[in-house]
């Protein structure tokens, strides 16, 4: 197809993306920075294990320290690591993207602004992601959207509409549905306030999301973390519209409706999974929370809106990371009391 495409971080959303792409015949360069994982993709390639497929695929494989010798240039670097990792890795890819190439940020958080300041917002477009997908075996992944839930939303950080957002589009079309947005920034923000919903709250209990969702109790702290990050993003001048595929008259109830309905709608997606932090704290890797909840903290105290049930969820989510509470149901409680002492 002509495009030379990396994907730069080979975790689970960036292996089930690159095996997608790769099976739809694009040009491919996965490199990561966890050698084992390189160094299986190099001699067995991909398994992606789906709820309605089992696909398996060879990938062309390159650990960092390789790529100073590969002597590649990119037309597009989709990079698909967790945001703590976001601002090294566009500092180490930017001298191999094209002049006229792009980077899109495959990934939570609000980093567009942060990833043009390092690569130029001329060479940025932004993105919005929802694939739910597990890595702790080096080559096999367990995706647990299937390319109909799995979902994404491109656009140009001025609003424009452009060719080559069109062309990611398509690109992206071929691991789920992929729509294009005049409003990159709402629609991410959007996203964000649906992960403090969920990614928040479950991500401090070590549960699946179906058994966190049902805890009793839940749905209530998730739509009060809903109502902080939306009024949040409202001061920050974030428009939010409809994610995930809905219609627009499916987002058209009050904010609490809209809340609930992003929610349910994740919810729905990711099906008996489990979040990332989860995932983060298995590995015994720091979570992304400080860029998802925390970013809702941190923007409430510059505007002076409070967010104290957001303020929990960092807290807790903080003590976890420093090894001085476990990720386990008891800190449903924790929380509880964090939201009513606040």
């Amino acid at each position: 197809m002509g495009r030379k495409i990396a994907v730069l971080g080979a975790g689970a959303i960036g292996s089930s993306v690159s095996a997608d792409l790769i099976e739809a015949g694009h040009d491919i360069t996965v490199i990561d920075q966890w050698p084992a994982q390189v160094e299986a993709l190099k001699s067995t390639g991909l398994r992606i294990q789906m709820p309605d497929k089992d696909l398996r695929i060879p990938v062309r494989a390159l650990h960092l320290c390789d790529l100073a010798s590969a002597n590649l240039e990119f037309d597009i670097v989709l990079l698909a690591v967790k945001s703590n990792d976001h601002r090294w890795m566009a500092e180490l890819i930017r001298p191999y993207l094209k002049s006229d190439g792009v980077l899109v940020g495959v990934q939570n958080g609000m980093n567009d602004d942060s990833l043009a300041s390092i690569v130029g917002r001329s060479r940025t477009v932004g993105c919005v992601v929802e694939l739910s997908a597990e890595i702790f075996t080096p080559g096999l992944v367990k995706r647990n959207t299937t390319h109909k839930t799995t979902w994404f939303a491109v656009g140009e950080l001025d609003g424009s509409y452009t060719p080559r957002v069109r062309e990611i589009e398509s690109i992206l079309g071929n691991v789920g549905r992929c729509d294009v947005t005049n409003n990159i920034y709402g629609a991410k923000w959007t996203k964000l306030i649906a992960n403090t919903m969920m990614m928040g709250p479950f991500g401090l209990l070590g549960l699946g999301n179906s058994e966190a969702a049902s805890l009793p109790g839940m749905f209530d702290i998730s739509v009060k973390l809903g109502r902080e990050s939306l009024a949040v993003g409202t001061a920050l001048g974030y428009r939010i519209e409809p994610i995930f595929g809905l219609r627009a008259d499916e987002f058209a109830g009050s904010s609490d409706e809209n809340l609930v309905t992003a929610m349910k709608t994740l919810l729905g997606h990711v099906g008996r999974g489990r979040t990332a932090p989860i995932h983060d704290h298995i590995k015994g890797r720091k979570s992304e929370m400080e860029f998802i909840s925390g970013l809702v903290t941190r923007k409430g105290r510059e505007l002076g809106i409070p967010t104290p049930c957001n303020d929990a969820v960092v807290e807790i989510d903080r003590r976890i990371n420093q090894g001085l509470l476990k990720m386990d149901r008891s800190n449903f409680e924790l929380l509880n009391k964090g939201l009513i002492t606040s």
